[in-house]
Order: C-alpha cells, then sequence, then structure tokens
C-alpha cells in the first residue's frame, strides 16, 4: 500500500477510515451509507489525495488539503506553521468521531515515520479512541 497516498495530508489515515474499507465490503457500504444518511454512490471514498481533498461524502469543503498543497507540503506535521488553527479539536459531534486524532497522528508520523506509523500504531489510535477509556 501507498501511506502516502491513503494518508491525509492532516494525519488521518484513510487506509482505516470505513467510508475506505467499503470500497471492498458491500455490508461497510451499506452501514456508511444508513449511519450518513448517503446514497450508496456516495458511501464509498478512495483517500482524499485520490478527491483533490474534495470526498463527496464530506458535507464541507476541507481547509486543510489545500493549505498544505499550497505550502507544498506532504503532511501538516512537515510545516513551519504546524500545529494552526485548521488542525484544532472540536466537540462538534460531526467532528468528534476520529478527526480530533489528526494532531496525535501528525506527531507520531513525524516521531516514527511514515511506514512505521501506518502499519504498527494507526489503527490503535483509532480504536483507543473509538472504544478506549479515558484516564489521567
Amino acid at each position: 500500500m501507498d501511506y502516502r497516498q491513503m494518508t491525509a495530508p492532516c494525519g488521518l489515515p484513510c487506509f482505516e477510515c470505513y467510508l475506505y474499507l467499503a470500497n471492498e465490503d458491500e455490508e461497510i457500504k451499506y452501514m456508511v451509507s444508513q449511519h450518513l444518511d448517503l446514497p450508496l454512490e456516495l458511501s464509498v471514498c478512495q483517500g482524499c489525495r485520490h478527491a483533490d481533498g474534495k470526498p463527496a461524502h464530506l458535507p464541507m469543503p476541507c481547509r486543510v488539503y489545500p493549505c498544505a498543497a499550497a505550502k507544498d507540503v506532504d503532511f501538516c506535521g512537515d510545516c513551519p506553521d504546524f500545529p494552526c488553527d485548521f488542525l484544532h479539536p472540536y466537540m462538534d459531534r460531526c467532528a468528534v468521531v476520529w478527526h480530533n486524532t489528526k494532531v496525535f497522528n501528525l506527531c507520531l508520523i513525524r516521531k516514527m515515520g511514515l511506514e512505521a506509523w501506518a502499519k504498527n500504531k494507526a489503527r490503535s489510535v483509532r480504536d483507543v479512541f473509538m472504544s478506549g477509556k479515558w484516564r489521567l
């Protein structure tokens, strides 16, 4: 797998996203369609780099992708302005699920390298975020 192509500039691992996984699994595709109230044909995604930062399922344009392209960086963590307000965490329910892992992922990519993060850590970040218990 081309992890650079399948990781968004903001640090989201497209290869772990249910919208990407729905490309190969009709059951996931149907669940995505029902959960997000999307037509089946919009219930899949090839990753934001394949869509030039404009996946059809997003409710609004992404501000991160064009910024990274304009600054000619693969990942926001490579930008001299990192972290910036484009990566700000939000409590809004639309953003809570998974988008608030972006800065953590970018720091791990910088620390571990893209391939090591993708193979050894990306899934656990998602899983802990989605179902782990908060602790100090």
